[in-house]
C-alpha cells in the first residue's frame, strides 16, 4: 500500500509498505479522503518537530470504510462507512474529572501516533463513529473540523436571536459561523483577507473587513448598541485579542478557539466592567461528533463549497507547497486511494 511520510525539513515522501493486520481492539480502515488542516501545515513547517516522531505519517481529518476487524472488536462490519475521532484517552486519570477529551495524558492520533494520510490505517475501535450508507465520503472528511465548530458553539451557549462575531474567516472560523447561524445566531465574520471574505459571502454569511471599517461601530449599529452576545476568537493574533473585549456586550461570552503559543495582552478591565466570560474550547466530545455527523448527513449547509481541491495521495509534497503559496484556500482533501 501507499503511505505518506513526513521526514522533516518541509519534506514528504510516498512509500510502498505492507498492509498490517489490526491488533486486538483495532480495526483497519480503507481511507477514502484525508483533509489537510492547520496543524498539518504547522508540522510541515517544522513547528512540531519536537512532538512528532519523525519519520511519521500524519493526518486526522478523514473518512473511509472498515476493511478488517481485530479480535475483541464487536458491533462493526467490514464495508461500513466510518470516521475516526482521533483522541486516544487511554491514559485518563481520576484527576481529569471525566473530561477525557482534554485529559492530561491525551494522545492525538495523527500527531502523536501514525495518521490517516495512507491507503490503510489501523486505529483503536473506540475512536470510530459510524456513518449512514449514503453518506458522501468527501463531505464526511469535514466531520472532524466541523466537530470543532460544533463544540465551540455548544460551549458558547449561543441562543437563537443572539449576535455572534467570529474573528477570523479561515476554515474553522467559517465552520463556526455556519454552525452559529444554523443555531439561529445573527453572525458577523471579521476577516482581513478579501478572498476569504468573498468565500464567506458565498456561504451566505455577513462578512466585513476590519481594516476598512470600524468593527466595533459596525457591530453597535447592527445591534442597536448592545454589541455581541458571543465573540469567537479564531484568528490567533493580537489585534483580535484587542478588539474581542470591545465587541462583547454586557455579560457577553468570549470563546477562545485559536491556539496562542505565547502569552498575550488582554484587557482584563473589560471583564470586570461588563461582567464578561472567557471560555476555553479545545477539540470536541462524542456528542459534538454525532452532531457534526448529523449536519453532514442532512447536508443542508453549503459544505461542498468548503472543499477547495482534491488531490491524489502521491501529490502530497506539492499540496503542502501550494498551500504555502496560496494560503487563502479552505479545505484540501487527499484522495488516499489515488
Amino acid at each position: 500500500m501507499r503511505a505518506t511520510v513526513y521526514e522533516g525539513n518541509k519534506t514528504f515522501s510516498v512509500i510502498e509498505k505492507g498492509v498490517d493486520s489490526p491488533e486486538h481492539g483495532e480495526v483497519r480502515i480503507k481511507v477514502a479522503y484525508s483533509g489537510v488542516c492547520g496543524t498539518d501545515v504547522h508540522i510541515y513547517h517544522g513547528m512540531m518537530d519536537k512532538r512528532v516522531n519523525i519519520p511519521v505519517t500524519i493526518g486526522h481529518e478523514m473518512s473511509g470504510t472498515i476493511d478488517a476487524i481485530g479480535e475483541g472488536v464487536h458491533g462493526y462490519a467490514i464495508g461500513e462507512k466510518v470516521v475516526v475521532r482521533p483522541l486516544d484517552d487511554r491514559g485518563v486519570k481520576p484527576s481529569d474529572k471525566g473530561f477525557n477529551h482534554i485529559c492530561e495524558n491525551l494522545k492525538f492520533i495523527g500527531i502523536d501516533s501514525p495518521g490517516s494520510m495512507q491507503q490503510y490505517w489501523n486505529v483503536p475501535a473506540f475512536t470510530l463513529h459510524k456513518l449512514k450508507t449514503d453518506t458522501d465520503l468527501k463531505l464526511a472528511a469535514l466531520i472532524e473540523p466541523l466537530s470543532v465548530a460544533v463544540h465551540d458553539v455548544r460551549l458558547s451557549e449561543l441562543k437563537a436571536g443572539e449576535t455572534a462575531v467570529v474573528l477570523g474567516g479561515g476554515p474553522i472560523g467559517l465552520l463556526v459561523a455556519m454552525v452559529a447561524k444554523r443555531m439561529g445566531g445573527k453572525v458577523i465574520v471579521s476577516e482581513v483577507n478579501e478572498n476569504r471574505i468573498a468565500k464567506a459571502k458565498e456561504l451566505g454569511l455577513n462578512a466585513v473587513n476590519p481594516t476598512k471599517l470600524d468593527l466595533v461601530a459596525y457591530v453597535k449599529e447592527q445591534t442597536e448598541g448592545r454589541l455581541a452576545d458571543v465573540v469567537f476568537e479564531v484568528a490567533g493574533v493580537q489585534p483580535a485579542l484587542d478588539v474581542m473585549t470591545e465587541l462583547a456586550g454586557i455579560r457577553g461570552r468570549i470563546l477562545m478557539v485559536a491556539i496562542h503559543g505565547q502569552k498575550r495582552e488582554v484587557d482584563l478591565f473589560k471583564f470586570f466592567w461588563k461582567e464578561l466570560k472567557l471560555i476555553g474550547a479545545r477539540v470536541y466530545e462524542k456528542e459534538d461528533y454525532e452532531k457534526a455527523i448529523e449536519l453532514i448527513t442532512k447536508n443542508e449547509l453549503p459544505f461542498e463549497q468548503m472543499i477547495t481541491d482534491v488531490q491524489p495521495l502521491s501529490n502530497i509534497q506539492k499540496v503542502f507547497e501550494d498551500i504555502d503559496k496560496n494560503p487563502d484556500g479552505m479545505k484540501v482533501l487527499m484522495d488516499c486511494q489515488q
